[in-house]
């Protein structure tokens, strides 16, 4: 099925659910769920991060997190900032970061600092983002590209988990339903497969110049 691309535009972050939206729909916080559910329907404007500094530093190191990608595992990265449609749901819609040109995964690149760091912890934290980014693309894979402040660069792989993106498309389709009727939404309450985030995936880690493979 044919995706629809259109240029990005903050405004238009009103008429869809995107991966960033999957973690709050996905999410314990319901406070940050409620927000959400107010900026979709237009009665308040979406949080100015312009302040916020770890956000600006992983907006200040996207180019650099996708070249040290590329340069250290020799794959290139396509599709970088496209917005897609899913070609069914209207309501839903991914920002990618990029896609591996040879494997057709779902690129997604991160920072974090470096005492807040955990490869179980960073997986299981973006594990909605991805799997919804997967379902809209038809992705099977995707790869998380992590840089810390304590300059660390960490790769995880994970696959796509038929099972936990049926929870978040029916997790979203009820948020959507509550944006469109004005019902406030609850959390909806499951966690990710810790299978897929945990024994289910595949990191590569660089330390000084030297690749090491862990399983």
């Amino acid at each position: 099925m044919k995706h629809i691309v259109w240029k990005k535009r903050t405004k238009d972050r009103r008429y869809y659910i995107g991966g960033s939206d999957a973690r709050v729909i996905m999410g314990d916080d319901e406070p940050a769920l409620i927000r959400l559910w107010r900026e979709k329907r237009g009665e308040v404007e979406p949080e100015d991060l312009s302040g916020n500094l770890i956000v600006q530093l992983g907006l200040a190191t996207e180019e650099l997190n996708r070249r040290w990608h590329e340069a250290n595992t020799d794959q290139v990265l396509t599709d970088l900032q496209q917005q897609l449609r899913h070609p069914t749901l209207r309501w839903m819609a991914a920002t990618l970061d990029g896609r591996v040109e040879a494997t057709g995964a779902v690129f997604e690149g991160k920072f974090m600092l470096p005492w807040s760091f955990s490869e179980q912890k960073t997986a299981e934290k973006y594990m909605p983002q991805l799997q919804h980014n997967m379902w809209v693309v038809a992705a099977q894979s995707a790869v998380l590209s992590v840089i810390t402040g304590g300059g660390r660069w960490v790769e995880i792989t994970t696959h796509a988990d038929p099972l936990y993106q049926h929870l978040i498309v029916t997790a979203e389709r009820k948020f959507w339903r509550c944006v469109e009727s004005g019902e406030p939404p609850r959390l909806f309450g499951v966690e990710p497969n810790r299978s897929c985030s945990s024994g289910g995936y595949e990191r590569l880690e660089f330390l000084g110049g030297i690749c090491r493979s862990l399983s």
